[in-house]
């Protein structure tokens, strides 16, 4: 039994969010995708705290759904993104850690004792707070010592715990005496797990991957997919201990990870070095030959997370990824040392559409074809990574079944982001303007 989820989202209360992100609307999306557990994020924001209280009810223990409406099958986790900044070691830190609560109870008590120490939670969903990592654990822990933190999009330059601006070189110099809490990280949109798995003090840590969505639209763009320990087991309802204890990989757990579902990489801002106003970018190799002084501007480069991985990991280079098709024709990317689950990487569905249509996401068309498939073939995870081939075409016609298709299978052409900038994925190659313009941007020429 599957249990698909998204455990790092953000309310209308957060600062550049959709005002669409309320409770009905991201349960109505979540059932759209395929998701069977949100976060409701923010909880540490007193409006939305009230509003989590007043529209949810606990339906297995720490898991909640609608008072009023049985027959949404999406449950809600309470999870809350808290960023820190902070001095350490003679240098600031800004570090985001994501924090679960498991029950209502502890996530006000949490927010009760972060104002008394003088944290402002009404300005954000996401507050910023001045306590360190270290001293954030003491709160929630001498609080409730059910809490889990995970530290969120771990390789961000500007705001992680392996961050090359204001980041640590491991989780014991971030968390001290606590760092054998820390049971996983979150991998963020520029790194992937394979990525992750060349870090030694994460070889027995959980790689968990989430959304970070601020509209309906972007959640379930990353997942983590838990299962039963008990294959046959069906109608199970998963419990907050089961889900933190998967995380904490706690044997006496029903559920464990069983795999996650990937951005792909190269797309995330920050994958590669460079600076987006000097239209300047490099990958590790030239970073490592050139250094990271920008030749445009003469100011140091902001450091991809590619580069970043690479310095901080045991085993460079990296071997060859390992993989197989299943007989839905799904690259899965592989652990050859058995220490984590597969994982796959996949382009939004919507986004498939729209580039077979010769179109953008927020044309009605694509639209309008988005939801037939989600309805016809119950979810986009459904239609992205079981639906026969032969039945999307039937439903969509042959380009958009030959898209899934190919992302399937990896066979896409991708420009990786940098310093802010998105990358750009291309499933068919083509000598389009935008592209063109992009291939410019490097100055002294990628190698891939």
């Amino acid at each position: 039994m599957e249990i698909i989820t998204d455990l790092h989202l953000h309310s209308k209360y957060s600062r550049a969010v959709s005002r669409d992100m309320n409770l009905f609307n991201m349960a109505l999306w979540g059932s759209k995708k395929g998701l069977d557990i949100l976060s409701t994020g923010d909880w540490t924001h007193p409006l939305w705290l009230r509003e989590i209280r007043q529209l949810l009810t606990e339906d297995t223990e720490g898991i909640y759904r609608f008072k009023d409406d049985k027959n949404f099958k999406t449950r809600f986790i309470l999870s809350v993104e808290i960023s820190s900044i902070y001095s350490q070691g003679g240098k600031v830190r800004r570090i985001h850690n994501l924090v679960f609560s498991p029950n209502i109870e502890t996530a006000e008590k949490i927010g009760n004792a972060l104002i008394k120490r003088g944290c402002n939670l009404t300005s954000d969903g996401r507050p910023i707070i001045g306590l360190s990592s270290i001293q954030l654990m003491e709160l929630i822990y001498s609080i409730d010592k059910n809490v889990l933190l995970v530290p969120c999009h771990a390789w961000t330059p500007w705001f992680a715990l392996y961050g090359s601006n204001s980041g640590f070189d491991s989780i014991e110099e971030c968390f001290g005496e606590y760092a054998d809490k820390i049971y996983g990280v979150e991998t963020g949109l520029s790194s992937d797990p394979f990525m992750n798995w060349q870090i030694k003090e994460l070889w027995n840590r959980s790689i968990i991957s989430t959304s970070d969505a601020h509209s309906l639209p972007k959640m379930g763009r990353e997942a983590t997919v838990f299962v039963t320990r008990d294959p046959e087991e069906k109608g199970y309802k998963p419990t907050y201990s089961d889900i933190t204890g998967a995380i904490k990989q706690d044997k006496d757990s029903r559920l464990k990870i069983g795999y996650t579902v990937e951005f792909y990489p190269e797309e995330g801002k920050y994958h590669y070095t460079g600076h987006r106003n000097c239209k300047f970018v490099q990958n590790p190799g030239q970073t490592r030959e050139n250094g990271n002084i920008c030749p445009v501007c003469h100011k140091p480069l902001t450091v991809g997370v590619m580069h970043r991985v690479e310095e901080l990991s045991q085993n460079y280079p990296f071997p060859n990824e390992v993989s197989k098709l299943n007989s839905n024709g799904v690259k899965w990317i592989l652990d050859p040392s058995h220490k984590h689950p597969p994982f796959v990487k996949l382009v939004p569905l919507n986004e498939i559409i729209a580039e077979s249509l010769h179109s953008t996401v927020s044309s009605q068309k694509v639209i309008s074809l988005y939801n037939s498939l989600c309805e016809k073939f119950a979810s986009e995870f459904a239609v992205l990574l079981k639906t026969p081939v032969e039945d999307i075409s039937k439903e969509a016609g042959a380009v958009v079944a030959e898209g899934v298709e190919k992302v399937r299978r990896g066979d896409i052409v991708i420009l990786p982001g940098f310093d802010g900038q998105y990358g750009v994925v291309k499933i068919w190659e083509d000598k389009s303007k935008e592209e063109t313009s992009r291939s410019s941007v490097n100055q002294i020429g990628l190698d891939f």
